[in-house]
Parts: structure tokens; sequence; C-alpha cells
């Protein structure tokens, strides 16, 4: 079981994960009578950040889902060494497209929800929130709030919840240019304190120090 200490860490950051390492091996994933990809190989490990590029329908957030564990391969394995006798899910963070939010309750119950079923820490709410630039949104019901905001209300438990690894399918999409700042930010802070992330986006992530393409990957099946 890899150490974890987030005494004085801002947001309660985890820090120490060397001995986590998530690790693929070669993945296939058939579509019809085509691959998506297929021998794809990928390792990501504390201190990390990958950018995952390609055009839409090249597999990106199958990608993911599938790391995440939502969905088998049709060949390869995915492991996450490291872990001990802990279920893999306990360690991450799989953020998609849906924000998975519930318009009736504010932003403070939905993170609270979320705390109390990922087993985050509710006092951390509104400074996640004050992170993410949305504050004043702490008692509003999600209903009333913009797609850009309730994007930044679903990312705040990223910051309410610790898990080293961050799955995150265009985090990005309809933020403005400070909150994508603000978000890469987050997310450089989250490897230098010895997490790790694999993040879809078509936009330019300064945290990046690893890229996988999925770009011509598609093929015929034999």
């Amino acid at each position: 079981m890899p150490h974890i200490n987030i005494a004085g860490l801002p947001g309660g950051f985890l820090t120490t994960f060397s001995s986590l390492r998530l690790v693929a091996l070669g993945l296939a994933v058939r579509r019809g009578p085509r691959f998506l990809f297929r021998g794809l190989d990928m390792s990501l490990a504390s201190g990390q950040v990958m950018q995952l590029t390609g055009p839409n329908g090249s597999g990106k957030s199958t990608l993911i889902r599938l790391l995440a564990g939502f969905s088998p391969p049709d060949a390869g394995t995915v492991r996450l060494e490291g872990a001990g006798e802990e279920h893999p899910g306990a360690f991450l963070h799989y953020f998609g497209h849906r924000e998975g939010l519930r318009p009736a309750l504010t932003a403070r119950e939905n993170l609270a929800f979320l705390a109390g079923l990922l087993g985050g820490d509710e006092a951390r709410i509104p400074d996640a929130l004050g992170k993410l630039g949305v504050a004043r949104l702490l008692d509003l019901p999600v209903r009333v709030l913009s797609e850009g905001q309730r994007r930044r209300v679903a990312l705040a438990r990223l910051l309410v919840v610790d898990r080293p690894i961050w799955l995150l399918d265009e985090p990005l999409a309809s933020l403005d240019v400070e909150a994508i700042a603000t978000v890469s930010g987050l997310v450089a802070e989250h490897a230098k304190a010895g997490g790790m992330a694999l993040v879809a986006t078509h936009q330019p992530l300064a945290a990046t120090n690893a890229t996988l393409d999925l770009s011509g990957r598609r093929e015929a099946a034999a």
C-alpha cells in the first residue's frame, strides 16, 4: 500500500505515490469492421501528466473509460501496480462529458453527496469552489448555473476527494480562458504533489510532460 501524506498541503493534495503505476499493455478496441486502436501500450506514474490527443472518433473517451474499468478491451490488459489489496477504483477520479450533478441540489449539496459517497471531506467544499473561481455559487441550485459554471462545480470534486489518479475526458470544454488556466494549474499542482493525470483535450495543457496521440491508429480488422 503506498504511503499517503496529506499534512499541510493546500486542498489536501496527496504527496507520495511513487509505487503506483497505471499500466496498459497491448490494448485493442474494435468497433464493427475496424479497430479504434490496437497494440496500444502506455503507463502513467507519480508526477506525470499525459495529454491524450487525436481527432474526434479516434477512441479517446473509449480509452479513458477502459482505464477507469467501465468497459473491457477486446484485447490486452490494464493493471494498477502498487495498489496492494485495495480496489483500483479507490485510487482514481473519472471525469467525463457529463458532470454528474443533480440540478435540484446546490453546489454544496452536490459536492457533499459525492464526498459522502467517495470518502471525501465536506469541510473542503468552500475552498475547492474558491479555487475554481465559483465560491459565490456555493448555495445556488445547479439548475440555474451556466454550462461553464456547472463544469467548474463538477471539477471541484477533484479537490474534495483525494485520489492520486485523475482520468479527465475533455475537462476544459465550456470553460473560459481564465478557468482553463485555473484547471491547468490544479492539474500541475496535483502532479507536483505526487498524483498523476491522463487528460483528453484538444487544447494546449501547460502541465503536460507526456503525450499519447491516437491519430492514425484506426485500422481495418482482419
